[in-house]
């Protein structure tokens, strides 16, 4: 039986428990009346007694109902027809020993009838009203055998009969209809729940932040992006305000139409530049408002991977025009530096030559490389070994005197292209040591755990990065040196995102430059 099912019969059971209270109250109202009005027709029964007997019967009976109803024993239409049928037994026995169908005490029947063909929902209502037929005629025979046949009315009986069968098709159609409205009423809810789930799948798929908050500004919805992009997760039904400040006045403003629909807002931490846009909700919903939250940064990236892509086919096929007469450059100015050993003019022009040659041979080869990095082949790495051979080969070919300071625990496992991470590690180690100062533990690789994440840091005792090179550190082709080609920190970075992971610029309090690699995370999502 599922859930439905189950709501449903324990809402008959209900029903029926109602109907026993009422089968009491009834009996409570017949006693008042017998003891307490003096022109009852019970009362003026020559046989009062056995009226009282018979009301007390009908009491034990309803008080069996009631243990009956707790137990659900029998079932449910088995226990309803033979109440039902003890209902009409007693009814038409109190009305035949208080003076027939003269006593008014047939009327009872029919609010019986009813009922039994609500609580049914329509089943077995017209089997009701036979009972209930069948026994008015044989009270009404019985009356014919035993009492004066002049004192007999059966016509009063024919129209009670016919009542009882108008009463239950009456019932019957009410539980038709309620029956029909409760199954649309059901099936709008699951619509509705349905909806609900769609709606907030959609809310939670939005690649902005949305919050919707009601006409006095209480936040009423969010999705799990708005809670990245803003650093903070507010509660449900909780001000503005107070979880967010920095959005309520935007909002205020928007409201009393002094501000455009846009604006733009920094974060709590000051980190992010976020755009909000404000929206009506609905004209039923009047006050409430949906507020957009678009991450700046993350705007700005998409537009430049497109402007990216584009400008990525085209150096590709420069690079691959540009190799065949750098190579042909090369080779006349080592001919010309063979010739030219007398001649220290010419050794060093023949020199720049060279020099610019591997310059133009590197950018060259980083240009190809940035059409390599969807190449991935991730594994698990045990990071501390990893770590250990790195700075052998490192030390030995940089030909340092001093080897990195390595901090990391054994147990660490990141999963990462293994040729990729000796890639960026080897470019961030080597900027690292030609800014710090060079001696024994001036560049360090410490290994530790942030919130869901490892982060390795590289660190150096050298002079950070100006402020305002910070924001363009990870452009192509930005640099701070002549013979830098710009393009080695963002290749770094552009591997760390294919490989799931971050790559970004911290500023150490202690003074120093560090270059953070955050594994397992992009765009702030765990992988």
């Amino acid at each position: 039986m599922n859930t439905s099912e189950r709501s449903i019969t324990e809402s008959l059971w209900r029903s029926l428990a109602f109907f026993n209270v009422f089968r009491l109250l009834i009996i409570i109202g017949l006693m008042v009346g017998i003891f307490t009005l003096s022109r009852s027709p019970l009362a003026e029964s020559p046989d009062v007694l056995l009226v009282a007997v018979i009301l007390g019967a009908y009491t034990l009976f309803a008080m069996l109902f009631t243990w009956g109803i707790a137990k659900r024993r029998p079932k449910f239409d088995l226990q309803l027809s033979a109440q039902v049928m003890i209902d009409v037994l007693f009814i038409v026995c109190l009305m035949h020993l208080g003076g027939g169908i003269k006593s008014g005490l047939g009327i009872l029947l029919l609010p019986y009838l009813a009922a039994a063909g609500l609580i049914a929902r329509g089943r077995m209502s017209i089997f009701h009203a036979s009972i209930a037929t069948i026994a008015l005629l044989l009270e009404l025979s019985w009356s014919f055998l035993t009492d004066t046949p002049s004192d007999i009315a059966p016509m009063p009986t024919a129209l009670l009969s016919i009542a009882t069968f108008a009463v239950a098709w009456l019932a019957f159609r009410l539980s038709r209809y309620a029956e029909e409205n409760r199954a649309l009423a059901e099936q709008r809810s699951v619509d509705l729940a349905n909806l609900a789930q769609v709606n907030e799948r959609i809310l939670q798929d939005v690649s902005d932040g949305v919050f919707v908050v009601d006409e006095f500004d209480v936040i009423r919805q969010f999705n799990e992006q708005a809670v990245r992009v803003t650093g903070l997760r507010p509660a449900i039904g909780s001000p503005l305000s107070a979880d967010i400040p920095e959005l309520a006045a935007p909002l205020a403003r928007w409201r009393s139409q002094q501000g455009v629909a846009t604006e733009l807002v920094q974060t709590a931490d000051g980190r992010n530049t976020l755009r909000a846009r404000f929206v009506p909700l609905s004209l039923e919903m009047r006050g409430h408002v949906l507020i957009y939250l678009e991450d700046m940064a993350r705007l700005r990236r998409e537009a430049q991977q497109l402007k990216l892509a584009a400008l990525g086919r085209l150096t590709a096929n420069l690079a691959h025009e540009i190799r065949n007469p750098l190579g042909a450059i090369s080779h006349a100015a080592q001919l010309m530096e063979e010739e030219a050993s007398d001649d220290p003019l010419l050794q060093k022009l023949t020199r720049i030559i060279n020099d610019n040659s591997m310059r133009l041979e590197r950018m060259v080869k980083d240009v190809l490389e940035l059409n390599r990095r969807d190449r991935v082949n991730r594994q698990d790495i045990r990071l501390a070994e990893w770590l250990t051979n790195f700075n052998e080969q490192f030390i030995l070919q940089e030909k340092i005197a001093h080897p990195m300071a390595i901090e990391c625990d054994s147990h660490v496992i990141v999963r990462f292209d293994s040729g990729h991470l000796h890639q960026v590690l080897w470019n961030l180690a080597r900027n690292g040591w030609r800014y710090c100062s060079q001696s024994a533990g001036s560049v360090q690789i410490l290994v530790t755990r942030q919130h869901d994440f490892w982060v390795l840091d590289v660190l150096n005792d050298g002079p950070p990065v100006p402020a305002d090179a910070q924001s363009q550190l990870f452009e192509p082709f930005f640099t701070t040196e002549s013979k830098g080609t710009g393009l080695g920190l963002y290749i770094a970075r552009e591997i760390c995102a294919a490989n799931g992971a971050l790559l970004e610029y911290l500023s150490p309090p202690s003074g120093g430059a560090c270059f953070r690699i955050v594994f397992g995370y992009t765009d702030g999502q765990k992988i």
